[in-house]
């Protein structure tokens, strides 16, 4: 078996441990065994991707394997990685363990809420290890699904509708998603959904490609945010339990930039390269929407979602921008994200969860009452607005300057409206971090209230360490993700 099979069989036989346990404390431990895990075997897989490039290897895969499943339409389960799909798997290993330990509180049903989680996350490993378009697309899916039953059960607020308008926006790019696929195979000629045999070919003719790379963008586009398909984004979010909340902004989100750039610009390159200044002008919308957003927000998780899309707004911006340090800033971002909006998202249901209140005009002076808590967001919200030694810094610098590098006036435009948004990111983490931090103590029976539990700490501290350890030492990354880039990039320019 391959070892990349293990990133699917581990969840799978954590939903079977999961299934047959019988108490809470067997639920937890399963889920901390299997987590645990998952984050050896990518932690294990990024040393032996680092090496085998230190070593000369300039395969564009590595650890390829394929099975025939579905001869008819040559389907097979093909698996490989390359440094975006490792550090992909990293980003969601370190998810899936710092939520776990988020949800060990959380009841009831939690043995239910733990399969869910669970199944979610295997779909999630699925898609990034899948070289082949229709297993890609079957992962995909299963990562969509659990969604609806995680925030509808789970969540809190207006969870039944924020639940349905999610499902529905994402299956509707799902149907467009499904269509381009198949319009790729069967215009390309090929004899394999293997997506880099596909763009070998080189064989779908350009008029086929400007009808199907607006379906696969923005089909894939919809989970990353793209305006106007963003409308679900807040709302879900908002409505999502805490761990939820984490892996569904910090890797859920990362399945849209990624298959916009693996799947939309690698396999329809001239399409790309025609209809890219539409998406774009969209790109940019979504940056300084989402930031602007945020700013008139009152809702801590609102306020973080919004800021999500900006974000996520500013990774398919910088892959359009189709430069090379462009798009390592991209996929660095998208690393960037997972990890601080993770951070966030996992601190505010922490906050909650003592405070029973997201409202920012309700809070006030937690640093007195929670240090632990408050010192965590505000190391998040530095993360955030691109301080140096921090991941979003490193990034974000890297996405502006590659995105400066196109000479012509229009991409130059572009990116000095992006950068703006840097500034209103400044203005309402700053303004938010003084409002519920400092000051006095709004509400008297907060002084009632506990700082962290210890697996409460284990999570922020975990996160904490990735964020300021990709803000000090990015280059492993940048090394890995601009090498994986390279041949994308050729294909298209």
């Amino acid at each position: 078996m391959n070892i990349l099979s293990l990133f699917v069989v581990i969840p799978v036989l954590m939903l079977l441990g999961l299934w047959l346990a019988k108490s809470l404390n067997q639920v937890r431990g399963v889920m901390v065994a299997g987590s645990t895990a998952l984050l050896a075997l990518s932690i294990w897989l990024t040393v032996y991707f680092i090496e085998q490039r230190a070593g000369g290897n300039t395969d564009v895969m590595l650890l390829t394997a394929s099975t025939p499943w579905f001869k008819p339409l040559n389907i097979a389960y093909s698996v490989g990685v390359d440094g975006i799909s490792v550090v992909m798997l990293l980003l969601s290993s370190i998810i899936v363990f710092t939520g776990t330990f988020a949800s060990w509180q959380l009841k009831p049903l939690t043995k239910e809420y733990f399969l869910w989680f669970t199944l979610l996350s295997t779909g999630v490993y699925g898609f990034f290890i899948c070289t082949d378009l229709f297993t890609m697309f079957m992962f995909y899916e299963v990562a969509l699904i659990p969604m609806y039953l995680l925030i509808g059960v789970w969540g809190s607020g207006a969870k039944e509708y924020a639940a349905m308008k999610l499902t529905l926006m994402l299956m509707g790019g799902s149907a467009l998603l499904i269509l381009g696929i198949l319009g790729i195979y069967f215009f390309s000629g090929a004899t394999t959904m293997n997506v880099n045999e596909i763009a070998a070919l080189h064989n779908i003719p350009v008029d086929m490609q400007k009808v199907f790379f607006p379906f696969i963008f923005i089909g894939f586009g919809v989970l990353g945010a793209l305006f106007p398909f963003h409308t679900w984004s807040p709302d879900g979010h908002a409505s999502a339990p805490t761990a939820v909340s984490m892996l569904h902004a910090g890797v859920l989100m990362k399945l849209g930039g990624y298959g916009c750039f693996r799947v939309a610009m690698y396999l329809l390159p001239e399409a790309a390269q025609e209809l890219s200044w539409i998406f774009l002008i969209l790109t940019t919308i979504s940056v300084v929407y989402g930031a602007l957003s945020a700013c008139v927000q009152t809702d801590l998780k609102y306020i973080n979602a919004y800021s999500s899309v900006s974000h996520c707004g500013l990774v398919l911006f910088a892959l359009l921008m189709m430069t090379k340090t462009a798009c390592t800033g991209a996929i660095l971002q998208m690393l960037s994200h997972g990890l601080m909006t993770a951070l966030f998202f996992a601190l505010i249901g922490m906050i909650y969860g003592r405070t029973h209140t997201r409202d920012v005009r309700k809070l006030g002076g937690l640093m007195k009452i929670m240090p632990f808590l408050a010192v965590g967001y505000v190391l998040a919200g530095l993360a955030n607005l691109g301080l140096p030694f921090f991941s979003g810094f490193v990034a974000e610098m890297t996405i502006f300057v590659g995105s400066f590098e196109n000479p012509d006036m229009f991409h130059r435009v572009c990116t000095i409206v992006a950068c703006t948004s840097v500034v209103i990111t400044a203005v309402y983490i700053l303004r938010l971090v003084g409002k519920i931090l400092y000051g006095e103590v709004a509400d008297p029976h907060y002084l009632q209230l506990t700082d962290a539990t210890w697996d409460e700490r284990v999570a922020v501290a975990c996160l904490i360490f990735c964020v300021g350890g990709l803000g000090t030492f990015p280059f492993w990354a940048s090394n890995v993700i601009s090498d994986a880039v390279i041949p994308i990039l050729a294909n298209i320019n």
